[in-house]
């Protein structure tokens, strides 16, 4: 009968829900579906999402026509349960945003569907919050009743309960009562949208049903949302209870401290990995979390579980020299390869990362080893898993102070891995991060590097900082390769001449770039500011591209203004546009972080801008748009700048004053 009606129906003219998708795919895929019966799988179910439904928007003009078909498929008990849960999805991302006039009677009696699965599915489909209550009462199905009741706390929280929304509540009420531990921690989840404080009062309960190992099975046999694939587990739930508690960070802290606290005591693993991850969100987004969660990792680093342990090792790192106390403690761990399965990198690994960041020199030995065999992974640019290890530009860095250790084992990666090597452009980038003599030592190992576009513009600018003392570098300068782009022969030609020591001519050739607008303005303006004094003759072309140029341009033309005539203004009116808006939540930090150091060179700092980062330096954020441990670790940066510019001297200069001593 279904194909019949599926034959008499006049597809023509309708619209599915992708543009290049035929209508009469629609019929195909119903057809697929109604023949295949009882042998059908999920699969066959996954056209029609495309076909009859619109992310984001009004269903399609085939959607109306495909309805009916589905309705009766996914309440077709010959087909098999999956399938028909399915479909019921199909259903529920036809419906989006809103049911049209459309008869949607046989979807809403889904909700008395013979199949538990079916059931539970269906309350996505509810339609309305007298249809949920209604299958609230006669429901004895737990995986069923949670569901439902997580639906109806959703309805009321939304305001969709209207005159039924006493009614919820008192469902809500009377289920906190309950004896039913995990239908209880249901309750809760549902009252939060009404009570954001609900959760806190009950926080003690909370902690008591997640802590209770005999409880943990329970929750995957009866916890299920329709739209997600599989059961939440007791894990799930630790993570999305400590979200409900996000709005309290010291109820939130004190909730994932508790738990790790009593899963050791009780020897639960999963528990204390779970709420050791809470806490990784929390010490990522919270600075006020350090002080409790520092001696908290600290007594971790001896659990028993090696998972515990990184994670553990992880937190104490990114706290740099904060955890110095627990020094000798990481040390022995330089040996250990326990790791997670689902986490990236072992032990040690995060161990030495550690010492790194207190400057323990333990940490060097092997190192490099480990940074290179790091970097020639296949795969490492997509590892997304947290905690991460972290990339080798921000291990290395930072010890500068330490290239009579590093540098030898450096040179010889370069040496045997070629331009090809993931480990040599990852050096590379730290030797330019270094400069200062180790550039020299480097020469001779970078001379190869530039015949390979993979790395020839990095080594360039090496030599170009190197100046008269790259001189011997001239000839293969001239012959290297670069990508075809203008900026990039254009750093060649002033390499030759930054090397070849003719420093007229360089000026002359970056500041013409800078009065002809090049679209490289941003390098020709950064190196027209070595010259100092010398460059006043191209102050005007400076002043108008940090008048009319492009806003990422503006601020480096502002600052090498001052390098060139070492006026403080209008320079710091510049620096007040890049740096107050943080104050009120801007999140530009690469802007703020050049402003501040040019603040602090300067040694002039205006009102506004001391104004402004005493906000900063009150506020609770992490100074950082990006998560895992360069939020921590970008953080610590800038919070240091901003306490460096607090710090300078002439806060009152006055607006006109010069620098001298050029």
């Amino acid at each position: 009968m279904l194909l019949r009606a599926l034959d008499a129906v006049e597809w023509a003219g309708l619209e599915t829900g992708s543009p290049s998708e035929p209508v009469a795919d629609v019929r195909r895929a119903l057809r697929r579906l109604v023949r295949a019966g009882a042998a059908a799988t999920e699969e066959d179910t996954y056209p029609l999402y495309a076909l009859v439904a619109r992310d984001g928007g009004e269903p399609p003009s085939a959607a109306a026509v495909a309805l009916p078909f589905v309705i009766a498929l996914a309440a077709d008990p010959g087909l098999p349960v999956a399938v028909r849960c399915a479909l019921v999805d199909v259903l529920v991302a036809m419906r989006t945003p809103a049911p049209n006039s459309e008869d949607w009677s046989g979807a809403w009696a889904l909700l008395a569907d013979p199949e538990p699965a079916v059931r539970r599915a269906a309350t996505a489909l509810s339609g309305g919050t007298g249809r949920l209550l209604e299958r609230w009462r006669v429901e004895t199905d737990p995986a069923v009743r949670l569901p439902l009741l997580l639906a109806l706390g959703e309805e009321a929280a939304a305001g969709r309960a209207g005159e039924r929304a006493e009614e919820v509540r008192a469902v809500l009420a009377d289920l906190l009562d309950t004896d039913d531990p995990v239908l209880w921690v249901a309750a809760v989840h549902a009252s939060a949208g009404l009570d954001r404080d609900l959760p806190v009062r009950h926080m003690d309960r909370l902690i008591a049903v997640f802590s209770d190992p005999a409880l943990r099975p329970r929750f995957e046999e009866v916890w299920h949302t329709p739209a997600v694939d599989g059961p939440w587990t007791r894990e799930d739930l630790v993570r999305s209870t400590a979200e409900l508690l996000a709005h309290d960070v010291d109820a939130e802290l004190s909730f994932v401290v508790t738990l790790i606290e009593t899963s050791r005591r009780s020897a639960d693993t999963a528990l204390c990995r779970e709420a050791l991850d809470a806490a990784w969100l929390l010490l990522s987004d919270k600075r006020s979390t350090e002080a409790v969660l520092l001696p908290l990792a600290g007594a971790l680093l001896t659990d028993a579980d090696g998972s515990v342990r990184l994670r553990a090792a992880n937190m104490l790192a990114v706290l740099g020299r904060a955890a110095a106390p627990y020094a000798d403690a990481l040390a022995g761990l330089l040996d250990d390869d326990a790791s997670d399965d689902l986490l990236d990198g072992t032990v040690r690994e995060f161990a030495r990362w550690a010492l790194t960041r207190m400057d323990d020199p333990r940490a060097l030995p092997g190192l490099i080893e480990q940074l290179r065999a790091q970097e020639e992974e296949q795969g490492r640019a997509y590892v997304l898993s947290e905690p991460r290890r972290p990339e080798t530009a921000d291990v290395l860095i930072p010890l500068r102070a330490h290239t009579d250790v590093l540098l030898p084992a450096m040179l010889q990666t370069i040496r045997e891995g070629g331009p090809a090597s993931g480990a040599t452009r990852a050096f590379l980038g730290v030797l330019e991060a270094w400069g200062g003599d180790v550039r020299a030592t480097a020469l001779p190992d970078l001379l190869p590097l530039l015949t390979d576009t993979r790395t020839s513009v990095t080594v360039l600018r090496l030599l170009s900082a190197m100046g008269p003392a790259a001189a011997s570098a001239e000839p293969a300068v001239r012959t290297c390769q670069v990508l075809d782009h203008p900026g990039n022969h254009a750093l060649v030609a002033r390499t030759v001449l930054r090397i070849g020591g003719d420093r007229e001519a360089l000026l002359r050739a970056v500041g013409e770039a800078v009065l002809q607008a090049e679209d490289s303005w941003g390098a020709s303006l950064s190196a027209l500011a070595e010259f100092g004094h010398d460059a006043a003759p191209y102050a005007d072309g400076v002043r108008a591209v940090m008048e009319n140029g492009p806003h990422w341009y503006r601020l480096t033309a502002a600052i090498t203004l001052w390098e060139i005539t070492g006026r403080v203004q209008p320079t710091v009116g510049v620096l007040e546009e890049f740096i107050l808006p943080t104050a009120d939540g801007g999140e530009d930090y690469g802007f703020f972080q050049d402003a501040l150091k040019a603040v602090i060179r300067m040694g002039v700092i205006s009102p506004a801008i001391r104004t402004a980062l005493l906000t900063v330096r009150q506020s609770e954020r992490r100074l950082c748009v990006e998560w895992s441990y360069p939020r921590i670790v970008q953080d610590k940066e800038l919070r240091g700048l901003v306490e460096d510019a607090l710090g300078c001297a002439d806060a009152a200069a006055p607006a006109d004053t010069v620098r001298t001593g050029f």
